[in-house]
């Protein structure tokens, strides 16, 4: 068992190897598993009692996957903290596995970090002999003391940098190419676009004919979407909607924006609010959206919540939300049919 500790201006970092056996046969099928396994030693991080969860199988969907859990053992339940997770093999002849991260939100019941699907891990040749290794690591980010200047009184200042760049696209100062949508005008600039998004960066510094676009024209946006979306380019904020109907529709809107252009925390953050607003009239479109843009969080949740009782069931099926699902992505009424009738609802 490895582990390493480490404290980085206020981020503590624990990492620890975790050995899941048992596994036997089809590794679709490890019949010898249980739901799922717990480390058997509490990890101590930031001042926090934590324990992860391996769920060596889980059905998320229609399929199942390899899954770590991050549980907060300790009061208050209220931290910064992410959970990050890798497979290795102890013997070195294979590199790990792409680490993957989630961060720790209190509000949500279940903090998974999805993994590998299993049915992959029998080719992934990190399987040995019936052992799984898996590199599990818990971060927690600590609010440090502001620093005191002896004889002088510390003023907190009257601007940060988000500040200073929601200013600069206001002003539309120094802005070198002006994007056009939906009949509004919106001049930017090309560096901090290209540094956010690696779809701008190639359109404006590769080989892209819009390198040397002074004006640029987006069609299929509205104005509004387009203007959050340079609001969370600039400063890292999400602008909020008076009532859960409009914060819907926008989440929506900016979710295929955020994936077109690359900016996954935009993205993430998008998809956590589609998942808290799901409803009867709205889990139809945000699954149809999760299925296009390849968010399988947010695609389960909305099959979970589908399928929770036969009278949500019957009501989604007869909104037009389902109509457009059924038309736009028949592939995802398959994977319905075959949830509910796992579920036997």
């Amino acid at each position: 068992m490895e582990s390493a500790c480490a404290n980085l201006t206020g981020a503590v970092r624990l990492v620890q190897l975790l050995k899941i056996e048992g596994f036997r046969g089809e590794v679709r099928l490890p019949l010898f598993l249980p739901d799922f396994i717990k480390s058997t030693w509490r990890w101590s991080v930031g001042g926090y009692e934590w324990e992860i969860r391996i769920y060596p199988a889980k059905m998320m969907s229609t399929d199942l996957w390899l899954i770590l859990e991050l549980n907060l053992l300790s009061e208050p339940r209220v931290c910064r903290a992410s959970l990050a997770g890798r497979l290795v093999d102890p013997s070195g002849k294979l590199e790990p596995s792409e680490e993957k991260s989630a961060f720790y939100r209190p509000e949500e019941s279940k903090n998974y970090l999805w993994l590998m699907r299993t049915g992959d891990l029998r080719t992934s040749g990190y399987l040995r002999d019936g052992t799984l290794t898996v590199q599990g690591a818990i971060t927690v980010l600590k609010e440090l003391p502001e620093p005191a200047i002896p004889g002088k009184e510390v003023t907190e200042p009257s601007h940060t940098l988000n500040q200073h760049l929601g200013d600069l696209l206001q002003s539309g100062t120094g802005a070198d190419v002006t994007f056009l949508v939906s009949g509004e005008s919106f001049a930017v600039h090309k560096n901090i676009l290209a540094a956010r998004s690696p779809v701008f960066m190639a359109e404006f510094f590769g080989d892209m004919k819009e390198k040397c676009s002074q004006s640029l024209k987006i069609d299929d946006m509205e104005a509004e979407v387009f203007k959050a979306l340079l609001c969370f380019i600039y400063t890292d904020i999400v602008p909020e909607f008076e009532n859960q109907e409009d914060v819907t529709l926008m989440a929506q809107h900016l979710f295929a924006a955020a994936d077109r252009y690359g900016l996954d925390m935009l993205k993430l953050i998008c998809s956590d609010k589609l998942s808290n607003g799901i409803s009867i009239n709205t889990v139809a479109t945000t699954l149809a959206l999760a299925e296009q843009h390849r968010s399988l969080q947010l695609k389960a949740k909305c099959v979970d919540f589908i399928i929770s009782t036969p009278t949500i069931l019957d009501a989604v099926l007869a909104t037009d939300g389902y109509k457009h699902l059924a038309s736009s992505c028949p592939s995802v009424v398959t994977d319905l049919l075959k949830a509910a009738c796992s579920r036997k609802i």
